[in-house]
């Protein structure tokens, strides 16, 4: 029996417990509320999480997928970081983040906790050429002897790029894939996979399973969980995961 579990937060936050190891996937533990901010969209968050940051319990690293949007990095997520947990991010992050323990790793580069090697990996937040206004984004593949290997979308929206990944890790078995076509005014077209996408993506990837983030809890994403889960439908590979339960994977 697989010892690997996923406790959805809420939005594009994930508990998952892996090879002994608890880590977060982009912290969002704030109430909902509007963020307003020079220079950037207005962020609308409708929902809470289902566990609050103070009864989260030991993490032992958190993946940002990057720092610079409140809808995967917020108060509350930045004082989890204050805190000190390691933290694996982009080298943007890394540079503009002080204290903690934050690592900013390039594409490819791998880093060890414990029994675990997390390799940063590709991804693109939106269509080409949108890096200028939403900065850079990255991805993670998680592998440990004897456990399965994980990959973790970020908010990626390129399926090039996830051909690349599956190019150089051949037998992921678990996708979390960050969804919800999130959409702002100020670029044309989706940020994150679509549910279209994001079956393209499983598709390419062949997991054994896959989990969908970040398709709730904001006003920008254009796409449910419903309407994941009607994408995905008749394949067998989408995971069920009520807000705060432990699943296993």
């Amino acid at each position: 029996m697989s010892t690997t579990t996923l406790t959805y937060i809420g939005g594009p936050t994930a508990v998952l417990e892996y090879s002994g190891l608890r880590l977060i996937t982009d912290p969002t533990f704030d109430p909902p509320q509007t963020y307003a901010e020079p220079g950037t969209s207005v962020l609308v968050k409708t929902h809470g999480p289902a566990i609050s940051r103070l009864d989260i319990g030991t993490v032992d690293l958190v993946l940002l997928s990057h720092h610079s949007h409140k809808d995967n990095l917020d108060y509350e997520g930045l004082e989890l970081l204050a805190s000190g947990v390691p933290t694996l991010s982009t080298p943007d992050a890394a540079f503009e983040l002080f204290g903690g323990g934050l690592i900013g790793l390039d594409n490819w580069e791998s880093h060890v906790i414990g029994p675990v090697t997390i390799t940063a990996v590709p991804a693109l937040h939106g269509p080409p050429g949108s890096e200028r206004w939403v900065g850079h984004v990255t991805g993670f593949v998680l592998e440990a002897d004897g456990e399965p290997t994980v990959y973790v979308s970020g908010d990626n929206a390129s399926i090039p790029l996830v051909q690349q990944i599956a190019d150089r890790f051949p037998s992921i078995d678990i996708a979390l894939l960050f969804a919800g076509a999130a959409r702002v005014s100020r670029i044309d077209g989706a940020l994150t996979l679509t549910s279209t996408d994001a079956v393209e993506a499983a598709r390419v990837l062949s997991p054994r399973v896959v989990v969908g983030l970040h398709t709730e809890d904001w006003e920008h994403f254009s796409e449910s969980r419903a309407e994941l889960e009607s994408a995905f439908e008749g394949t067998g590979l989408l995971v069920d995961t009520p807000r705060g339960e432990r699943v296993v994977l």
